[in-house]
Formats: C-alpha cells, sequence, structure tokens
C-alpha cells in the first residue's frame, strides 16, 4: 500500500490515477494513523515551499515523515514535494525543509550568460539525462522526455542527482539518497517514461517488503 499524503498543497488526482493505472492500492489522507501502516509514502506538492513547510510542520507531518523515514519507509517527492526533501529554500523567504538530502532550493536567474531573458517558470517538455543508470527509478527507462512546470530548482551535490534536464542551467531532474527519492517533473504527467518511473517506485516499496515482482 501507497500511502499519498495529504497536506493541503498536492495534486493528489492525478497521482492517485496513475498509481489506479499501474493497478497499486493506495490511500490518500492527512492521518498518521492510516498512513503510518503504509509500505511506501508518496509526497506530492504545487505551491510555494514556505507555505508547505508551514503546513507540515503545523500538522506534526514532518515529524511524521522523519520518523518514517528512519524506520526505512521509502518516500518519493514529487515536483514541490521533492524540494521538501532538501535542506532550505530561498523562495519568497529563507525556509527550512525537511533535511532528508543536503541541498538548497533557489530560483532560475531568468537570464542567461549572453544577458538574454528566459521563460520562467520552466514549463513543458524536457529530456532526461541518466546521470545513475543504475538506480531503481531509472530500471529499463530510455532517456525521454518528461514533463516540468517550476520557477524553482535544487542546487545540491552531484551523488545526489540521478537524472538532469537542462533548461539553461543543468537542472536536478530526479534524486535519490537510499530510500529517499524525488523527481522534479510530474511523471504522473509524463507518457511512457513517466509511468514507468512510477512503476519503478512502486516496484522498489514492494521489494523493500515483499519477494517478487509487480507484473
Amino acid at each position: 500500500m501507497i500511502g499519498i499524503i495529504d497536506y493541503g498543497m498536492g495534486n493528489l488526482y492525478s497521482v492517485s490515477k496513475a498509481l489506479e493505472r499501474l493497478d497499486v492500492s493506495y490511500t490518500i489522507s492527512d492521518k498518521w494513523d492510516e498512513l503510518d501502516a503504509c509500505e511506501g509514502l508518496l509526497l506530492p506538492g504545487v505551491g510555494a515551499f514556505p507555505d508547505a513547510m508551514s503546513a507540515l510542520n503545523e500538522s506534526g507531518m514532518a515529524d511524521f515523515l522523519r520518523r518514517k523515514v528512519e524506520e526505512g519507509v521509502p518516500l518519493l517527492g514529487i515536483c514541490l514535494g521533492m524540494q521538501l526533501l532538501f535542506e532550505e529554500s530561498e523562495e519568497v523567504t529563507p525556509t527550512k525543509g525537511l533535511g532528508f538530502l543536503p541541498g538548497k532550493v533557489v530560483r532560475f536567474k531568468g537570464v542567461d550568460e549572453n544577458g538574454t531573458r528566459y521563460k520562467i517558470p520552466h514549463m513543458g517538455w524536457n529530456l532526461l539525462n541518466h546521470k545513475r543508470p543504475d538506480s531503481i527509478l531509472l530500471r529499463d527507462v530510455v532517456e525521454d522526455y518528461v514533463y516540468f512546470v517550476h520557477s524553482f530548482y535544487v542546487d545540491t551535490k552531484e551523488d545526489v542527482v540521478v537524472a538532469s534536464a537542462n533548461y539553461e542551467t543543468e537542472v536536478p531532474a530526479i534524486v535519490g539518497k537510499g530510500h529517499v527519492l524525488g523527481a522534479q517533473f510530474h511523471p504522473e504527467k509524463s507518457s511512457s517514461a513517466g509511468m514507468a518511473i512510477l512503476k519503478n517506485y512502486c516496484q522498489y516499496v514492494y521489494e523493500s517488503n515483499h519477494k517478487g515482482v509487480i507484473e
């Protein structure tokens, strides 16, 4: 069972429908006792980083997530949910994140090295460049286009980056360290490549708790 965390700032419908297409059981909840029994957790997110962290902190969900990560439960953050996995963000006002991964969320400059302006937010399809093709999330996934919508990206260590995309700078597109994983793009909206990545996460959750393969 995958637990989709409802903290008031996630695109729950599209993520849940993607899991349904994969025939993966899930629950959507903002209650710890319902999520506590889940074998994997999915943290979606849309909106501003400070608002999201405020919601997670005030509800106690941040502490719940820290406990589950310490217990070894696989966690996948999507879009803003991925950014929340890191130490801090400069969006709106400096704000501490969950701190599972090293790095800082920073804004696209909007101007390239030649002084030419480029569009913010980064919105549309960009090619994934595999950095760690042995990652569980990239198993049997070809380098393909995936769908992004974001104005901020993560400045992090190279060994955390599983895959990247280029948008005037190298953007960490998939990150991972141990059982904490994230996707800056929307896998649930990214056609076959995105669905394959989601399936790989679900397979990882299954393998972490059982033996066998999800068909």
